[in-house]
């Protein structure tokens, strides 16, 4: 049962989180419409012409939902009071509203998902360049998509970050001394200190960067390998074939695709690795593998 404290508790906590999330969209282009867009309206015979008003939203944090803080997406819902919440809240707190514990989740607030739906917001790389607009709260999933996001340089104690062909330029010119090169389709030594934590491959001159991480934990040690690109169509996709030998012990793993990510995070992987015991190291301090690295493109042309 959701108690008076508890509703409180969650209201206290709307402040802070809902600063958090204008944090992220602080990068959003805020933009004033001057007058109104005439749009023409077929009447019989008769041609007339209807002012679309337009206006701007100085607070986005109104199309937020109050309990959770996150962008309201359709369907809303509104206690008899009139205290919106969106659905999946409403079904958390069990539909008694947070704000005056009367039943909520029954009656749809049509007015607030016409106004959601109206506003339009930019892709949060607006600066960057990109022009898309979307319904506000969807420019999130555009945003991962998006040929205009930034991805970070591997490379320690460096703070660049810029578009992914940028990225790979600044990395051949700046930190050659730390990354070993590749060719598509050939074998290529991955050798790391587990130590290191990361060991960075870079195709030719300039080419696109190929992270190879390591993770110590208990039952041994993950390995993982990520291109770090945009998710954007047309960036460039690899699959990948990873090995491990010592021995007469070995293993591989491989993707068909490789995974893209923007920036390398150094937490443990929930999946996609290959996982080395500790016992096939004996007590070894670094990984000879090899990686063998395919352009997906090439591939299918191969096959067809």
């Amino acid at each position: 049962m959701v108690t008076d404290t508890n509703a409180e508790q969650v209201l206290a906590g709307e402040a802070s989180s809902s600063h958090l999330k204008r944090q992220r969209l602080s990068s959003l282009v805020e933009e004033e419409a001057e007058g109104g867009e005439n749009v023409g309206e077929v009447t019989g015979d008769e041609v007339t012409t209807t002012e679309v008003r337009s206006g701007m939203l100085l607070d986005l944090d109104l199309l937020d939902c109050p309990v959770c803080c996150h962008a309201l997406t359709n369907p809303i819902f509104q206690c008899d009071n009139g205290h919106i919440a969106c659905s999946a809240c409403c079904i958390n707190m069990r539909n008694k509203c947070p704000s005056c514990t009367l039943p909520i989740g029954i009656h749809r607030c049509r007015i607030m998902e016409r106004v959601v739906e109206a506003i339009m917001v930019p892709c949060p790389n607006a600066k960057r360049g990109c022009t898309d607009k979307f319904s506000y709260g969807k420019e999130l999933a555009h945003e991962k998509e998006c040929s205009f996001a930034l991805c970070y340089c591997p490379a320690s104690d460096c703070n660049y970050a810029g578009l992914c062909k940028d990225l790979y330029r600044h990395y051949h010119a700046n930190h050659t001394g730390y990354c070993e090169s590749f060719t598509c389709g050939f074998n290529a030594d991955a050798w790391m200190h587990i130590s290191d934590k990361i060991l960075v491959l870079q195709e030719g001159r300039g080419g696109p960067l190929v992270a190879v991480q390591c993770f110590e934990e208990e039952h041994g040690v993950y390995v993982t390998v990520n291109c770090i690109a945009s998710c954007a169509p047309g960036v460039s996709e690899f699959s990948y074939q990873l090995s491990y030998s010592h021995g007469d012990k070995s293993m591989s793993f491989g993707l068909g695709e490789m995974n893209r990510i923007q920036k390398v995070s150094f937490q443990t992987p929930e999946k996609d690795f290959m996982l080395v015991p500790h016992y096939f190291l004996n007590g070894r301090e670094s990984l000879k593998m090899k990686i063998c690295i395919r352009r997906r493109g090439e591939e299918q042309e191969k096959k067809t």
